[in-house]
């Protein structure tokens, strides 16, 4: 199998059983890319995720372009991020439909019950291995401990980051949540929005979304809710929860969002609008990582954020923890996947996949 196709074939099937948003995403990625497929080392993958914390777009779809252009150059990039979005943005086009034709979403607690405890082990799994590469000294792992510290007390993420590079940085040398951006300015209107209007509208959030992927929400309410009225608050949530419901970014609500404002061509402008930022850029950073980790101040810089990177994710992992975790059932389907996970190395997906039967059986049958 020549390597793109292997970069075909390994991210539609993370793009197909990536639940969990993107500390999730990049578990699964480490699990299957770095330990047992070996495309990229541990300590590359970590500063290819350093580098996407530091840049607008979605986390883990950025990720993916990383590790394709890592194991088939440019193409292996737009194949690679293609193969990610495209279930779930075919999912959430259904999705919409449905929604469309008959008012209502389909049901899916049943499969995240069973999946979201899978879930958490496959973070603790990722940390763990990872933790191991990124924290290996002790200034860095002060610098990990104040960065989830500062993470959990509200800091801004971007900040945090930033900060723990330059300490790191400092330290070589010797010598705060979510980012909030100002509304996207555009002028009022009421008016049926054009496909142009709409590709540069998620265009532009694309471009300047940092951090938590449901900062999306903000977005969208402050213009398509708030100033343009083009959806109702209900139509809004809707749509936040079907990005949450289907595998892959939460970035892919955009695709829901489309449809509702101009159905099928709607849906396929503003996925290309939100996503597209993240394959230039991507494209743009990546040839400069080598650079910056043969230089030993930058590469200590690189260090700190990486560190940071872990810490923001074991906030995170934390948070989504105390929501999967609710009964015994759960806490039961958490610690068989870790045991499954780090004893046998049981694929990922498969996890994933007994994660949602078993979610489904309990409500059945239990």
């Amino acid at each position: 199998m020549t390597p793109l196709a292997e970069v075909a074939l390994a991210f539609l099937r993370l793009g197909v059983t990536s639940f969990g948003g993107p500390p999730a995403h990049v578990a699964m990625m480490e699990d299957e890319l770095v330990r047992r497929r070996a495309w990229v080392t541990r300590e590359r993958f970590l500063d290819f995720l350093g580098a996407t914390h530091l840049i607008p777009g979605p986390v883990s779809t950025e990720m993916a372009l990383h590790l394709g252009r890592a194991r088939a150059g440019m193409t292996g990039l737009v194949v690679a991020g293609l193969c990610f979005l495209l279930p779930a943005a075919l999912m959430t086009g259904v999705l919409a439909w449905a929604y469309v034709r008959w008012g209502t979403l389909p049901t899916a607690g049943e499969i995240l019950y069973g999946v979201k405890p899978v879930v958490i082990a496959l973070v603790v799994q990722a940390l763990w291995g990872l933790g191991r590469s990124a924290v290996r000294t002790l200034p860095l792992a002060v610098v990990a401990a104040a960065s989830a510290a500062s993470a959990a007390m509200g800091a801004h993420e971007l900040l945090v980051l930033v900060a723990a590079g330059l300490a790191a940085a400092l330290a070589r040398a010797g010598g705060l949540s979510a980012v909030a951006v100002a509304p996207l300015a555009a002028p009022a209107a009421l008016a049926a929005p054009s496909l142009a209007g709409i590709f540069g509208f998620f265009l532009k959030v694309g471009a300047v979304l940092y951090g938590s992927g449901y900062l999306l929400l903000a977005f969208l309410r402050a213009d398509l809710v708030e100033r343009w009225r083009w959806l109702t608050e209900t139509q809004l949530l809707d749509a936040v929860a079907v990005g949450q419901i289907t595998p892959g970014p939460l970035s892919s609500t955009a695709t829901f969002v489309g449809y509702l404002l101009r159905g099928p061509a709607g849906a396929v402008v503003a996925t290309a609008g939100i996503f597209l930022p993240a394959f230039v850029l991507v494209a743009l950073s990546g040839p400069l990582i080598p650079r910056i980790r043969r230089s030993p101040t930058a590469g200590a810089f690189l260090d700190g954020v990486n560190a940071a990177s872990l810490a923001l994710m074991a906030v995170v992992g934390v948070q989504l923890g105390r929501a999967a975790i609710v009964d015994v059932w759960t806490l039961g389907l958490a610690a068989a996947s870790a045991v499954l996970l780090l004893a046998f190395r049981v694929s990922s997906a498969w996890l994933v996949a007994g994660g949602a039967l078993a979610g489904w059986l309990i409500h059945r049958f239990m």
